[in-house]
C-alpha cells in the first residue's frame, strides 16, 4: 500500500518511489536545537506579519546561533562543536605560525659505502660450494684457512688457532657456531666433523660415517647439529647420544651447498648444487636413510646452485634464496603455502644473503662483475646501497651479535668490516621475535 507522501510501505520496509528530476530527499533537522515558538509562528503568522516578532526563547536562539554560526542562517550542516584546526603537512607552510605543529619525519640513516676495517686471509679457499666464515653469539669470528681454523675476538681484534687438521683429513670445508657461541662445529674434507670447545681449545667429539664425502655445510638447532654433504645427503646428529644420526633427508642428488634452520627451530631450508631448495619440516623426519619424498616443499625455479639462504627474522615464515652464476636472482618463498612471492634480478651471482634484524632490509653479496655488497629495502627491493671494495667474488658473510656488522669475506683473500645495518649502540628498535609457525607443536593431525 502507499501513504499520502508518497511512500511505499510495508510492514517492515519504507521504500521510497522512485522520484523525478525536480523531487528531492527531504533534510530532517537535528530537533535538540530547534526553537519551536518561532516555527509555529513562521508557519502561522510569520508570512502575514512583517514586523518580527521576538520571544523569549526566540532571543536565545538568536544569541546561541549568532555565537556558533556567525549569524548564518542560511547553513544547514554545521560542527555543533567547533573543530580542531588541522595540522599542516606541507613542507611549505609559514614557520612563523606559532600554531604549527612540526612534522616528525624520520632521519634517513646515513649507510657507510667504506669498510671499516680490512684483514688479510691467506689461503682463503675460492669455493662457492663451501661455508668458512661464521660470527658467534659470543663475539668471536671463526674462519677456515685451508687445514687451520682461527678464532678472532672482534671485540680485542686478537687472533688464534684454534685447529690444525691433518693432510689426509682436510682441508676445512665449514664452520658453525652453536647458539650460546661456546661450541664450534668444523666439517672436513674426509666426511668427519668435529666439535670444539672454543674456551680451552679442546676436541669435545668427532663424528663419522654420516656422510660420504666433504661436508660443505653445517646448521645448529640447539643440541641437533645438521650437516650437508657433497653425497647429496642431509642428516641430523643430536650430539648428546652415542649413536648421534637422528634422522636424514634426502632428495638432493648434488652436493649440498646450503642449509638454515627457521627462528622457530620447526622448518630447515637446504639448497643444493641441482638447483634445489626443500623446506623440511623437522616433525616430519625419518631416522631411515633410505626414506624419500619427505620434504614440506620443493623450489625448482633457480637456474644455478642455491648456496645463499635467509630466513626472515620479522615474518617466520618468509625465505629468502639466491642463485648462482646462471640464475642471479634472488626469491622469496612463503613456506607455509610454497608460494613464490617475488623474484629479483641482480645481474650477478648471488653468494650469501643476511637480513637486517632492526630494520626491514636485505644484504646480499655478489660475483662477477662488481664483486659488492647489495643493501635492499624489503618488500620494495629498491637498492639502498652498494657497498664494493672486494676485488674477487664475495663468497661469505657473517653478521655480529648486535645485529649491526658484517663481516664479508672474499676470493681476493681478504676479509672486510661494514657498519652496514647501523652503528653498534645507536639501534633503538628490539630484535623482533620470531613467531613460531601455526601448529608447530603437533606432530600429526589425525
Amino acid at each position: 500500500m502507499t501513504d499520502m507522501k508518497g511512500w511505499c510501505t510495508t510492514q517492515e520496509h519504507f521504500l521510497p518511489r522512485k522520484r523525478s528530476k525536480d523531487n528531492y530527499d527531504r533534510f530532517i533537522p537535528n530537533r535538540a536545537a530547534m526553537d519551536f515558538d518561532y516555527a509555529h509562528y513562521a508557519l502561522t503568522q510569520g508570512r502575514k506579519v512583517k514586523d518580527e516578532v521576538t520571544s523569549p526563547s526566540r532571543k536565545a536562539y538568536i544569541e546561541g546561533l549568532a555565537e556558533t554560526m556567525n549569524m548564518n542562517r542560511t547553513r544547514i550542516l554545521a560542527f555543533r562543536n567547533k573543530p580542531q584546526a588541522l595540522l599542516s603537512t606541507s613542507s611549505h607552510s609559514d614557520s612563523s605560525d606559532p600554531h604549527q605543529q612540526p612534522r616528525s619525519v624520520k632521519p634517513r640513516r646515513n649507510i657507510r659505502q667504506t669498510c671499516e676495517k680490512t684483514v688479510d686471509l691467506p689461503d682463503l679457499a675460492d669455493d662457492f660450494y663451501l661455508n668458512l666464515l661464521d660470527w658467534s653469539s659470543a663475539n668471536v669470528l671463526a674462519v677456515a684457512l685451508g687445514h687451520t681454523v682461527y678464532l678472532r675476538n672482534a671485540s680485542t681484534d686478537l687472533t688464534y688457532e684454534l685447529v690444525t687438521v691433518d693432510e689426509e683429513e682436510g682441508p676445512v670445508t665449514s664452520v658453525n657456531w652453536t647458539q650460546d657461541g661456546k661450541y664450534l662445529a668444523v666439517g672436513l674434507h674426509n666426511s668427519v666433523v668435529q666439535l670444539w670447545d672454543s674456551s680451552d681449545g679442546r676436541l669435545i667429539r668427532t663424528l663419522k660415517g654420516g656422510h660420504q664425502s666433504r661436508v660443505g655445510s653445517l646448521a645448529w638447532n640447539e643440541h641437533i647439529l645438521t650437516t650437508g654433504g657433497m653425497d647429496g645427503r642431509v642428516i641430523n646428529n643430536d650430539v648428546r647420544i652415542r649413536s648421534p644420526v637422528v634422522a636424514t633427508y634426502v632428495d638432493h642428488t648434488e652436493e649440498v651447498c646450503g642449509l638454515k634452520w627457521s627462528g622457530s627451530g620447526q622448518q630447515l631450508a637446504s639448497g643444493g648444487n641441482d638447483n634445489l631448495v626443500h623446506v623440511w619440516d623437522r616433525s616430519l623426519a625419518s631416522s631411515s636413510s633410505n626414506s624419500t619424498r619427505q620434504w614440506l616443499h620443493r623450489f625448482e625455479q633457480h637456474r644455478a646452485a642455491v648456496k645463499a639462504l635467509a630466513w626472515c627474522p620479522f615474518q617466520s615464515s618468509l625465505l629468502a634464496t639466491g642463485g648462482g652464476g646462471r640464475d642471479q636472482t634472488i626469491k622469496f618463498w612463503n613456506t607455509l603455502t610454497g608460494a613464490c612471492l617475488n623474484s629479483v634480478d641482480t645481474g650477478s651471482q648471488v653468494c650469501s644473503l643476511l637480513w637486517s634484524k632492526t630494520e626491514r632490509e636485505l644484504l646480499s653479496s655478489h660475483g662477477y662483475t662488481q664483486n659488492q655488497l647489495t643493501l635492499w629495502k624489503y618488500p620494495s627491493m629498491v637498492k639502498m646501497a652498494e657497498l664494493t671494495g672486494h676485488t674477487s667474488r664475495v663468497l661469505y658473510m657473517a653478521q655480529s651479535p648486535d645485529g649491526c656488522t658484517v663481516a664479508s669475506a672474499a676470493a681476493d683473500e681478504t676479509l672486510k668490516i661494514w657498519n652496514v645495518f647501523g652503528v653498534p649502540g645507536t639501534a633503538k628498535k628490539a630484535v623482533p621475535k620470531v613467531a613460531p609457525e601455526p601448529f608447530s607443536h603437533v606432530t600429526r593431525i589425525r
